[in-house]
């Protein structure tokens, strides 16, 4: 599609290399929102392309998702691969590189990959980047990263059997990875800030009752204890001040997510206080044809409800409004 303009076509098969055609849809990510993104576009028969550093994103992470219609209980590799089943049905590429930077040029926006050092250029954009695991910020936890300190349950789990481990976090994320640690490990103390869990309910009730997780509330860790590997943590009691040292063997953190302010203010998308991406309700930003779906999207149309569900709906109108805006573009040309 090297004629400037546009041509509402499939894409074809996953290629070996990125090609020098011009894309009606790139999607930088390949999340949720971003595989629902490719799947909407390419059954507009827009030509699509998708790029991902992580093929599924933090879902691979999920020990368990049980709020996903119609597939109760199902792990979040499985989940993904259901997702990358259905994308794959409608022949869109999907090339795993990293997007380091966009341009425009004429009427097109260019990105540029990262590992191949090549361009991807497409009328519309739509970024579904995510966020990236927050992280503590105590003594000793940059040190013991990979050697007992952990942000990811399922990816590390297995080498903590039988072993004492910590859950450190107040939502889903960790009520579930507490829930599998304890399936392993010998016992869990699942660690919160605050007085109550942000958590659904029926993750909280199954930690309750499972004999091996233990809930320490309005406790925050204070330092990671260990020389070549974790050995203890220094935790505080929040309301009393009293701190103690827990004796563990691997500290998991699940305490929320980081947004891509920088990259959004490197590439020109307008942020909001909070460092997301500014959308309108059709996820469109201040930037003509980019769309930003799923965690990275902010502003005050947003309603903060980070779920699978509600990343993949954000990908659909992404799509959707990418469409629309095609159709306005070659009404004038």
């Amino acid at each position: 599609m090297a004629t400037g303009k546009f041509r509402l076509t499939p894409a074809l098969g996953i290629p070996s290399e990125v090609s020098e055609e011009v894309y009606d849809v790139i999607i930088v990510g390949g999340g949720p929102a971003g595989l629902t993104a490719g799947l909407y576009a390419a059954r507009y028969s827009l030509k699509t392309i998708i790029v991902t550093k992580l093929l599924g994103g933090l879902v691979t992470e999920a020990p368990l998702i049980d709020d996903y219609p119609g597939l109760p209980e199902i792990s979040g590799n499985d989940l993904v691969d259901e997702f990358v089943k259905h994308v794959k049905k409608y022949n869109v590429p999907i090339i795993i590189d990293e997007v380091t930077n966009m341009t425009r040029e004429d009427n097109k926006w260019c990105v540029e990959l990262r590992n191949t050092g090549k361009r991807i250029c497409g009328y519309t954009v739509i970024f579904a980047i995510g966020s990236e695991k927050r992280k503590l910020g105590v003594p000793g936890e940059e040190k013991l990263v990979g050697r007992g300190v952990s942000y990811c349950a399922t990816c590390d789990g297995p080498l903590f059997k039988d072993k004492i481990v910590a859950v450190v976090g107040g939502g889903n994320s960790a009520l579930t990875s507490a829930l599998y640690l304890a399936t392993l490990a010998t016992k869990v103390y699942l660690i919160h800030r605050r007085d109550q869990f942000r958590a659904f309910p029926v993750y909280v009730e199954k930690a309750r009752q499972n004999p091996k997780v233990e809930i320490l509330l309005n406790t925050v860790i204070k330092e990671v204890i260990g020389k070549e590997k974790v050995e203890a943590i220094r935790i505080q009691n929040t309301k009393t001040g009293e701190e103690k040292i827990l004796k563990i063997d691997g500290l998991f953190v699940e305490i929320g997510l980081v947004p891509p302010k920088e990259f959004f203010e490197k590439i020109g998308i307008e942020t909001d206080e909070y460092g997301y991406a500014k959308v309108a309700p059709d996820q469109s930003t201040n930037l003509p044809g980019i769309y930003v779906a799923g965690d990275a999207a902010g502003g005050p149309c947003k309603y903060r409800f980070e779920q699978i569900i509600t990343a993949a709906a954000e990908g659909a109108k992404a799509a959707d409004a990418a469409f629309k805006y095609i159709l306005q573009k070659i009404k004038k040309e």
